[in-house]
């Protein structure tokens, strides 16, 4: 693997997102949910119109990881109103961070984590804030490492079922 490059995505990334979106929920999440479900939501959150809406965000931003030409994953941050909870106005949002799973454990995920970070750094922001499935042990162990931790929990809609994701955050 050659280095990575962590680059903002925008409308000419659009199909590369699209893909490396619903891959990368598709690995982490088919496992543990009827296709009905996983069908419903990659369709509702991954198609053309809404990330296109997405990506016209002022207050939100996109990263892809790229090796060379291909994207290993990705990363959306959403600051205000763009934010899927209300939180403090300096707050940052890591909505989705996902990164394929032939690459995990390759520091990919610790990339696109440090960018929020740097981002949230840049922006003034006092805290950066994320929620993340309770039976994702992998991720909820990565995040506490990061210096993450757990202060509320919230309803994750996943089709018809209704999931707990602990809502965790460090302080900048």
């Amino acid at each position: 693997m050659n280095d990575i490059d962590i680059r903002k995505a925008d409308f000419t990334n659009l199909k590369a997102l699209q893909v490396v979106s619903r891959e990368t929920f598709i690995e982490t999440f088919a496992e543990s949910n009827s296709d009905e479900n996983m069908a419903q939501y990659v369709e509702a959150s991954f198609n053309d119109d809404k990330l296109t809406n997405e990506l016209q965000n002022k207050n939100s931003q996109f990263y892809i990881a790229w090796d060379e030409n291909i994207a290993l994953g990705y990363l959306k941050l959403n600051t205000a109103l763009a934010q899927t909870e209300e939180q403090d106005t300096n707050a940052l949002e890591i909505e989705r961070i996902y990164v394929k799973s032939a690459y995990l454990g390759k520091k990919v995920g610790q990339l696109l984590l440090n960018k929020a970070l740097d981002t949230a750094v840049q922006q003034a922001n006092t805290y950066v804030w994320l929620g993340v499935w309770e039976k994702n042990l992998r991720a909820i162990k990565f995040y506490e490492k990061n210096g993450f931790e757990a202060f509320d929990k919230h309803i994750f809609k996943m089709g018809d079922d209704e999931q707990t994701d602990i809502m965790m955050r460090k302080e900048l």
